[in-house]
């Protein structure tokens, strides 16, 4: 579903990705792991057509992104880590605004909007103004509206971020249900959190990629954090 064949992204002369190449098939939970400043957001950004690589391809369901974005585009559900959620609309304005901005056929909106309000919990909360949800709700509002319009990947960048111990339960038995039909893509600095939902662990150092393989394939060499620690210590 996502193939990456060697892209960099120079800004002047610090190298924040650096010949980057994986592909990742479908049905296939990624976590994406790193240090701050490692080039994981900007990895994800490059997936998702936000910005264009200086060197190298990316395809999204065999759509180039660079020459084919709005088809590629159309595969993608993207959940930034802070992503605008324009607090003084409900969930239910917010997603039939964006289901309208990405051209969901105006017979179909209604149904997946409600479709998804279903999937996410939101139900109780549809018409209360976003502003006054928790984090939990707001975050599962972001995924709803990355689920909208049905995309085969999902990217999400620190999904659990500032969630409690019953938020982050929620999402990863959110994340269980759907993942036999999506490929999913998540950043995330909780190694425990790549332990509990990933299939496999991308930890990406200085822009380029020091270890692709399943968490157990970490820690079969010591804890995570130390493994983390000797691949990104130089």
């Amino acid at each position: 579903m996502i193939q990456v064949a060697g892209i960099s992204k120079h800004y002047g002369p610090y190298v924040a990705v650096a010949d980057l190449s994986f592909e990742i098939p479908h049905g296939q939970i990624v976590a994406m792991l790193g240090p701050n400043g490692a080039g994981k957001t900007t990895t994800m950004k490059i997936i998702t057509g936000f910005i264009a690589p200086s060197s190298g391809a990316v395809s999204v369901a065999g759509f180039d992104v660079r020459t084919r974005r709005i088809e590629a585009a159309a595969q993608i559900g993207y959940l930034p880590e802070n992503g605008p959620l324009y607090p003084d609309m409900t969930p239910q304005q917010l997603l039939r605004f964006f289901g309208e901005a990405r051209g969901l056929p105006a017979k179909q909106l209604p149904d997946r909007i409600a479709l998804v309000i279903d999937e996410c919990g939101l139900s109780d909360v549809a018409r209360k103004p976003i502003g006054k949800l928790s984090k939990g709700l707001r975050q599962r509002v972001g995924l709803a509206q990355a689920l909208l319009h049905d995309p085969g990947v999902l990217i999400m960048d620190e999904p659990t971020a500032g969630l409690d111990p019953n938020q982050i339960r929620h999402f990863r038995a959110h994340l269980g249900r759907i993942r036999q039909a999506k490929t999913v893509v998540i950043s995330t600095h909780a190694l425990h959190e790549a332990e509990a939902v990933a299939d496999r662990v991308l930890l990406i150092h200085r822009g380029r990629l020091v270890f692709d393989g399943p968490p157990s394939a970490m820690r079969a060499e010591g804890s995570l954090e130390q493994r983390f620690h000797d691949l990104t210590r130089a």
